[in-house]
């Protein structure tokens, strides 16, 4: 692990070159933990559990001392540095000790009343406070084969409980009870944590993309839409599959093998160098043709990693270039108010030998195919 980390560092200051800024300022949980290797916690705005500091030739990693232990036993390469004040103020005698005079800083994860503390504390220093939007998460679109791996393990894990819930799904069973359950599995199954709340929507529910599970009861006949994930060894997995009790309609039959077809067409398109727009019009063009013009109204697939949603994306509004090495989740969908929704999502891996996807488990509807 610490030849990874060095190589993540090493590319993290030939992009701290780029932008011309002799330091930069780490807090996004993700990308503290993809250079560092700390874990740490998140507390959202809470910056006392961690943060890095790196420049041209150092590496320190604050915190305070509840988790001084932690940090050293998880960073080995950084200096741990505990402190008792605002972060703000061992920023400002670091800048000095280190002769900062641009430092980047993650303008996504920083409050307004951070930026104000950290001008305060430096004010008199000549140190210019330039916002880095994305220079880290540059980096972590491209996973390891190792990445891939735990990626691949975290699905099997949440493929597994969905199966082994879904052989006891009846009617009468509420959208919560069942969504407990798949929560549940996971956790026991191993799981770090959930990669998001599951979702478990029926019948008209299921045309909500990210509908909240409710006391509704699940009906024979109707969709059910199950959308979850495991993180597991910090790596996420996202999947959803749209089921049936009973005998499908011809209504269900044809939203979702649209759906499928939609998302066979998209996945075939994954290929190094093409755009995530050009992937996502394969998929909304097919779903238009076929009469459902509008009724697919969210981007098509969004990158995985130590977030669940991170880049690249598959949208409408991104040009970003597929490159090897890229995890994509393909997740077309058709929402049709009162009557419900079908999506299928499933995971795959940018290579040059074309598109690798993740998953082992069936997109078919019928229960008695799972």
């Amino acid at each position: 692990m610490i030849e990874v980390i060095r190589d993540r560092l090493a590319k993290t200051r030939d992009l701290m070159v780029e932008k011309h800024i002799d330091g930069l300022l780490v807090l996004i949980e993700e990308n503290r933990r993809y250079l560092s290797g700390f874990t740490g916690e998140d507390h959202q705005f809470d910056e006392s559990a961690g943060a890095l500091f790196i420049t041209a030739e150092a590496q320190l990693l604050l915190t305070d001392s509840r988790f001084e232990l932690q940090a050293q036993r998880e960073s080995p390469m950084f200096e741990t540095v505990i402190y008792r004040n605002a972060l703000a103020k061992e920023l400002a005698t670091l800048v000095a000790r280190y002769q900062i005079r641009r430092l980047g800083f993650e303008s996504v994860r920083v409050s307004v009343n951070q930026h104000a503390n950290f001008q305060k504390e430096l004010d008199g220093q000549s140190v210019e406070l330039i916002p880095c939007e994305t220079l880290v998460e540059t980096l972590r679109q491209i996973k390891s084969s190792d990445e891939i791996e735990r990626t691949r393990k975290a699905l099997a894990l949440a493929e597994d409980v969905f199966r082994h819930v879904v052989k006891s799904l009846k009617p009468g069973m509420s959208e919560k009870s069942v969504a407990w359950s798949m929560e549940m599995g996971m956790r026991q199954a191993g799981a770090d944590e959930l990669s998001f709340p599951v979702i478990v929507a029926a019948g008209p529910n299921s045309a909500l993309p990210h509908a909240i599970p409710s006391e509704r009861e699940i009906k024979a006949g109707e969709p059910i839409l199950f959308d979850w994930g495991a993180r597991l060894n910090g790596y996420c997995s996202d999947t959803t599959r749209t089921i049936i009790i009973g005998p499908p309609d011809d209504m269900f039959r044809k939203v979702h093998h649209t759906v499928l077809e939609a998302q066979r067409k998209a996945i075939a398109a994954i290929k190094i160098g093409v755009s995530g727009k050009a992937v996502d019009a394969v998929a909304r063009d097919h779903i238009s043709q076929s009469g459902y013009e509008g009724k697919f109204g969210h981007g098509l697939g969004h990158g995985t990693g130590l977030a669940v949603h991170e880049a690249p994306r598959l949208s409408p509004l991104r040009d970003t270039l597929l490159e090897n090495g890229m995890i994509v989740t393909v997740e077309p969908g058709i929402y049709l108010p009162e009557w419900g929704g079908v999506r299928i999502e499933n995971q795959v891996v940018v290579s040059p030998d074309g598109p690798l996807v993740l998953n082992r488990l069936s997109t078919g509807f019928l229960i008695e195919a799972l």
